[in-house]
């Protein structure tokens, strides 16, 4: 923008998810308006409009025709099935939380998940191990991978105090989500975790996040038997 080239409504709902991204608007931010938008990228309210809509469409910004339009505090929090906090989940069913960070380790990534997120040759990762109990029962093993040049925070984060899940939904947008569900026998680690019998059925989702086209993280996440998702449309 600004080098003579028209500016269409992708280059501004780039130049906005860039922003967003780097934190020069971070959550709750209330976005210039959209006459001072189209004047700053020099081009029609129109573009800017039709940029701002996607955004809103896809939970990143929350617009209203009052108070104007907003980065969207912990967006992408509803899509097809609810992206939930498991510490508010357990405290809503009237159980007491507990989460335990269990290993921490920056490394390059995987060939088998460089594959999956198209990261780099060599690029570094944070693996995350971590566990979620209600009454001191395991309820969640969490198994997460997250793309450190995406969220380069994450490395000084404290992740012994909050989970990750919870961490990223607070600093952090996703302009894409892909969740599967599968059921599993549990192997030799996931019994161990979640005190259960080698080859117990358990219910597993995998989730990956995308900020643009990069890789926010990849987690799988491994529930004790008799847990129940409920979607809402």
């Amino acid at each position: 923008m600004g080098d003579g080239t028209r500016t269409s409504f992708h280059d501004v709902k780039q130049e906005v998810l860039r922003r967003i991204q780097d934190r020069i608007w971070p959550q709750g931010t209330v976005l210039p308006t959209e006459i001072k938008l189209a004047k700053e990228f020099g081009c029609a309210r129109a573009t800017v409009n039709r940029a701002l809509r996607e955004l809103s469409e896809q939970d990143i910004l929350d617009r209203k025709r009052k108070s104007g339009t907003r980065v969207k505090i912990m967006p992408a929090k509803h899509a097809k099935f609810e992206i939930s906090i498991v510490r508010r989940e357990v405290e809503e069913s009237n159980a007491v939380y507990r989460y335990a960070l269990v290993a921490k380790n920056q490394i390059p990534a995987p060939d088998w998940l460089s594959a999956r997120l198209k990261l780099p040759s060599e690029q570094m990762v944070l693996h995350l191990l971590c566990m979620h109990y209600s009454n001191n029962i395991p309820f969640q093993f969490e198994d997460r991978w997250i793309n450190i040049e995406t969220v380069p925070d994450i490395v000084e984060a404290n992740l012994e105090a909050i989970g990750p899940n919870e961490w990223l939904l607070q600093e952090i947008p996703f302009s894409e989500a892909e969740i599967s569900f599968s059921a599993a026998a549990a192997d030799h680690k996931l019994a161990d975790f979640l005190s259960l019998t080698i080859g117990a059925p358990v219910f597993q989702m995998e989730r990956t996040t995308w900020l643009r086209d990069k890789a926010v993280t990849l987690v799988r996440m491994t529930y004790h038997q008799g847990y129940k998702m409920t979607a809402r449309y």
